[in-house]
């Protein structure tokens, strides 16, 4: 390992040292694996060189050069000899190759152990290629030209380390409290309670529809104490009513919502809100391959290490099964795995909907991904077919959503075809028959990509759940174009997840904030991500809509940094102006101990048209974000929570009441005014949905198979023997 190869160079030396203090403790972390494994100090053909080997060889190979008599020599140099005078040639390779150190992630992570910040290890690196080319003799330079790129890299990585220790001890020495104070490493040591425990973890493991999250779940309502850890509050809502319905009595925690029920011993929360001090007998982790996301994955991460349980039943797909098993065994934690197929069979249809909304049939999901295209596809369905549509969307309140799901599977009523976001792929039970993909390609926030191939399983699994009238789960897809995509992603196995969500507690940013006290709280975030060290098995959480929020509040003073640290994880939704406003004005009011007042009504009638649609979403979130404040802050400070609840009951009521009898074009939140108010009424001479051509000349685009497009290059790569079957399990 090189980094042991660099202690054991410089540990010989280290006792004569003037910064041996220095040096010991720098070296210890040295024995850290690098995130790249690096080549032999030398390579084979040069660790075993006598001089017996080259008798008679014509071109005699340069003799072998190790670590330490590498430092000797440039060490030794004396400058009143002057300069080795390499040869212009030699001069320029060796030029490049310390470029190409100074560039070299494994060498950066390298030089991270002896605290030598990312930042500054160019400019350290520059410096000591000006200490190193007058000083390289001609055997060494031809020694190291020699030698492949990483394994010329690691033969200067001891010199490079015993030059910054030389030269810069002091900023060394500084910088090691501020990567110490910004460490992420070994997060399984941050719950000692828990490291205390033998806990066994139990891996169910398969698709959707399989039963895997209802044994965990009988399991939690059998045992004396529990906790569901649910990724979304509307699923937390349905088990705590199942589990109450059982006789069990069980509290809800969610950020917006507590539901205390007296003598309960057992909890159902969202994933963010679940207590690392409690001690339960089971807890139950929901849709475990979240750990792996970019945004929420620290919340899963977090439940798996720090849990106090005797049982923790993971619930998912296989995607992190490998990280489970390293956690399990850096935390001395027994783990089961049991797996788990559907009870349904997921079948593709070959037949599409041939790019006409009149193909579609009772019982039909139609998934697009975006609100406009949703509005659009329920207007088109309507107006042409028999069908009447009930709408499923993020930005709707659970409760409108529990609502259109319950109108959704009755069987005695007109609503029988469902169109929905992503968001219909967990947390709803959905009788559904077919889901049918409008299009396989979404927005990612700078441009269209398509749809991950984990997302279109996921959502495709919904079709046929246990115990509906349909024998049988059915996929496709809207355009004919799309259809191999699909195929494609159904057949593709789970992606191995190769790292897992990490951010920092509030404990360790207040830590790292010690050690800059002049620094705002959006640049302590970055330089806390430029500093801090990590485990190759963990990522930093993306945080682009914190910094966003973080960067907002920077105008509010008075605020301490736990407030700041709590604010910037309201649930806000950074794209909308008006939440961001009503956030910004909710900081401020607090800041200046002031009551947080709610400021707004609630209209008295349902929306008449997509502008009005919008204001109750809007409202909704705000007193969402209002309710989660008093549960995170003083509630002396937000004391308008019973009023917040009883207007967010009534606008979830509104919302429904809208969706009932929505008829209008939808319209972007971006959208200027006028042009919103142009739309609101509806356009009652649509022409027929005969063909999707024909509707685009009044304002309905026909969705384009930028799926097929955008991966038609890596397509062509794969080498595809025979056609894929039609008939298997997600």
């Amino acid at each position: 390992m090189a980094a042991a190869a660099i202690a054991a160079a410089l540990l010989r030396r280290s006792t004569s040292s003037p910064n041996h203090r220095l040096i010991l403790p720098l070296l210890s972390h040295l024995h850290r694996p690098s995130p790249q494994p690096l080549s032999p100090w030398l390579p084979p053909q040069h660790r075993f060189f006598s001089s017996a080997d080259t008798a008679g060889d014509p071109n005699p190979k340069p003799p072998p050069l190790d670590p330490k008599q590498l430092w000797s020599e440039l060490s030794a140099w004396d400058p009143a000899a002057g300069s080795t005078h390499l040869p212009k040639a030699t001069w320029d390779a060796v030029v490049a190759l310390v470029r190409g150190f100074a560039k070299s992630p494994a060498m950066c992570d390298q030089a991270l152990a002896l605290y030598v910040p990312s930042s500054a290890f160019p400019t350290y690196v520059r410096r000591f290629r000006t200490f190193l080319l007058p000083r390289l003799s001609r055997e060494s330079a031809a020694h190291l030209l020699s030698l492949p790129a990483e394994e010329a890299h690691a033969l200067l990585l001891p010199a490079f380390a015993e030059f910054c220790i030389a030269n810069f001890a002091d900023e060394l020495k500084q910088h090691r409290s501020v990567m110490t104070a910004a460490d992420l490493t070994a997060p399984d040591t941050w719950y000692p309670f828990a490291r205390a425990m033998r806990r066994k973890i139990v891996y169910h493991c398969g698709p959707t529809n399989s039963g895997k999250t209802h044994n965990a779940l009988t399991r939690f309502a059998a045992a004396k104490s529990g906790v569901y850890c649910s990724p979304l509050r509307l699923l937390a809502m349905e088990v705590f009513d199942k589990v109450n319905a059982l006789g069990v009595y069980c509290t809800l925690r969610t950020g917006q919502e507590v539901k205390e029920v007296p003598f309960a011993n057992h909890v159902a929360c969202t994933i963010e809100m679940v207590s690392t001090e409690e001690l339960y007998e089971v807890a139950v982790v929901d849709e475990i391959q979240m750990m792996a996301d970019p945004v929420r994955g620290f919340a899963w991460t977090r439940a798996v290490l720090g849990l106090k349980a005797d049982e923790i039943h993971l619930c998912g797909d296989p995607s992190v099964l490998k990280i489970v098993r390293k956690i399990c065994a850096d935390t001395g934690d027994d783990l089961e795995v049991h797996q788990y197929e559907r009870f349904k069979p997921l079948v593709v249809e070959a037949k599409t909907l041939l790019g006409d909304l009149k193909n579609v049939r009772s019982g039909d999901c139609i998934v697009a991904f975006s609100r406009r295209e949703i509005f659009e596809v329920r207007l088109a369905i309507e107006k042409f077919t028999k069908h009447k549509c009930c709408v499923i969307y993020g930005a709707l309140p659970p409760e409108t959503r529990r609502q259109q799901a319950k109108l959704f599977n009755e069987q005695d009523n007109e609503y029988d075809v469902l169109v929905a976001s992503d968001a219909v792929g967990m947390g709803l039970n959905l009788n559904i028959r077919r889901v049918v993909f409008y299009n396989l390609a979404k927005y990612n926030g700078e441009r269209m990509v398509p749809v991950p191939a984990s997302q279109v399983k996921q959502i495709a699994g919904r079709a046929g759940r246990r115990g509906s009238v349909y024998p049988d789960g059915l996929t496709t897809t809207f355009l004919k174009d799309d259809l191999d995509y699909l195929i494609q992603c159904l057949q593709q196995p789970f992606e191995e997840a190769q790292k897992v969500g990490l951010f920092p507690c509030f404990e360790q940013v207040e830590m790292f904030a010690s050690q800059f006290p002049d620094l705002s709280f959006n640049d302590l975030l970055d330089k806390f991500r430029d500093n801090c060290r990590i485990d190759k098995t963990y990522f930093m959480c993306q945080q682009d809509s914190i910094k966003k929020v973080a960067n907002m509040l920077e105008r509010v003073q008075g605020l301490s940094l736990k407030d700041r640290y709590n604010f910037i994880f309201a649930p806000v939704n950074i794209r909308d102006p008006k939440a961001m406003y009503h956030l910004l004005r909710f900081a401020t009011h607090y800041s200046q101990s002031r009551r947080v007042s709610i400021a707004m009504g609630v209209p008295r009638a349902s929306a008449k048209n997509d502008t009005e649609l919008l204001d109750l979403e809007t409202k909704h979130q705000v007193l969402s974000m209002y309710l989660w404040l008093s549960h995170h802050f003083e509630e002396d400070n937000f004391p308008q929570v019973q009023q917040a609840e009883e207007m967010a009951i009534s606008i979830a009521d509104l919302l429904g009441k809208s969706l009932a009898k929505a008829c209008w074009k939808p319209e972007s939140r971006k959208q200027p005014r006028q042009q919103r108010e142009d739309n609101n009424e509806c356009n009652e001479e649509q022409a027929s949905n005969d063909s999707a051509k024909d509707v685009s000349k009044d304002g309905y685009e026909r969705p384009r198979a930028l799926a097929k497009t955008i991966v038609r290059k890596w397509q062509d790569k794969v080498n595809q023997n025979s056609p894929p079957p039609l008939n298997f399990a997600a």
